[in-house]
């Protein structure tokens, strides 16, 4: 089959890696793609959201099925998109209609879907700009420290965690009155800050059936030692060593069973991933947040512990029968370091020469932010590439990772050496 993934970021990159693994896939193009999906693919020079364009791609290129990689398209409606036009709508699409993006596009609404039920989550109430005086006062009698969150997409940037009660009025004000975040933040999740370690929990689903994809745990701090900015993130591990299979359980049946049951009693169709951010307390899950896509840098740490048929997967999904597809998860430790621009996350460096991924030895490299230019790889983005290395223990994945990750350079260069160093 021809397979079109949209997206351009290290989560495709390590989905082209492992669609093209797959006697299931004739052709594969990644649009736009970056200058390592090219050696899985063909790239195609479309942005993600350019719907018209990416119609006359499926049929130029005689396209049956569609993955959906960020989740910008999702929440814009290309599934929906597809199922309008006559000439799309037998084509499959892997992500939720707009509807079921929702989970991710708004916090209100997963918080209220959590709510309605019963999923363990943080206690939270939405505050606009017109309820603000009384946003303030809840405020004042909620403990501290305390999270804000903007209902809306603001590129990952829309969390903020307040310790005092005059910080927390001042972001407010600035989220709800000033438009900090944009339209993104014209609601504000008011949260109650749950303590404990978090991990990222990947569910596949048909709509009715799921398998529950290899966990993770990403590591979200520009500095070592988990300091300084919050990042896309800097690297990831997977297994997660606390995620054990009590845990899991407790996982599957509070959360994920009733989620994807929920989404059934709400008439919401979903097929695709959900991406469910858990907060372990004592033992305890509660989530923090649900994605309609898979995580990045997670992916990178994902897929390659996947051992079966992957497009085999996504076939299940789109034919509504994922309960009869083989999932096998390796037994191997995966463990993922992004190497990141000069400045990121603020003003970062771009177009600098990436040289020595040709000298990597035991490690995947991802490409994320590169684009090519002639024969050299240049970057684009803040993070450049994702290194991943599945090893038989957690300390020999991040060791390989690591001096692998040493072997590659461009101007500016940073990456984190203690990714994963918490967990041995």
């Amino acid at each position: 089959m021809n397979i079109l993934l949209l997206g351009s970021g290290g989560r495709e990159s390590a989905f082209a890696w492992k669609i093209a693994q797959s006697q299931q896939c004739q052709q594969l193009f990644i649009a736009p793609g970056n200058a390592g999906t090219e050696q899985y693919g063909t790239n195609l020079d479309l942005k993600v959201t350019d719907f018209a364009g990416i119609k006359q791609a499926v049929l130029t290129h005689k396209i049956d099925l569609v993955l959906v990689g960020p989740e910008e398209p999702l929440v814009k409606g290309i599934h929906d998109f597809f199922l309008a036009d006559a000439e799309l709508k037998h084509i499959p699409v892997i992500g939720p209609e707009a509807e079921g993006a929702q989970l991710e596009g708004s916090k209100d609404f997963s918080k209220r879907f959590m709510q309605r039920h019963n999923i363990p989550t943080a206690a939270s109430k939405t505050f606009t700009r017109d309820t603000l005086d009384e946003g303030l006062k809840y405020l004042a009698a909620a403990g501290l420290p305390v999270v804000l969150k903007a209902d809306g997409l603001a590129a990952g940037k829309g969390v903020l965690i307040c310790v005092s009660l005059e910080e927390a009025q001042d972001e407010l004000k600035a989220m709800l009155v000033d438009a900090k975040f944009g339209d993104a933040s014209s609601r504000v999740v008011v949260e109650q800050f749950l303590q404990g370690i978090e991990l990222s929990v990947f569910v596949m689903t048909d709509g009715s059936h799921y398998k529950i994809l290899p966990e993770a745990k990403d590591y979200k701090r520009i500095g070592e030692g988990d300091t300084g900015l919050n990042t896309g993130g800097m690297g990831s591990v997977s297994p997660v060593p606390f995620a054990d299979k009590a845990f899991m359980d407790k996982v599957e049946d509070q959360v994920i069973i009733p989620t994807v049951e929920g989404l059934k009693k709400d008439h919401i169709p979903y097929k695709g991933f959900i991406f469910i951010g858990l907060m372990n307390c004592e033992g305890e899950p509660h989530v923090i947040e649900y994605n309609c896509r898979m995580g990045d840098p997670e992916t990178e740490s994902v897929m390659p512990r996947i051992a079966s048929d992957f497009v085999d997967l996504l076939k299940g999904v789109a034919e509504g029968n994922l309960h009869e597809k083989e999932l096998v998860i390796s037994n191997k430790i995966a463990a993922t370091v992004m190497m990141v621009s000069g400045g990121y996350p603020g003003e970062y460096l771009k177009n600098k020469t990436v040289t020595g991924i040709e000298n990597v030895r035991d490690s995947q490299v991802f490409h994320a932010g590169t684009y090519l230019n002639g024969e050299s790889v240049k970057t684009s983005g803040g993070r450049v590439v994702a290194v991943t290395s599945l090893q038989d223990t957690l300390f020999s994945a991040l060791q390989q990772a690591t001096a692998d990750a040493s072997r590659i350079y461009f101007d500016g260069m940073y990456f984190r050496k203690d990714i994963g160093f918490d967990l041995l």
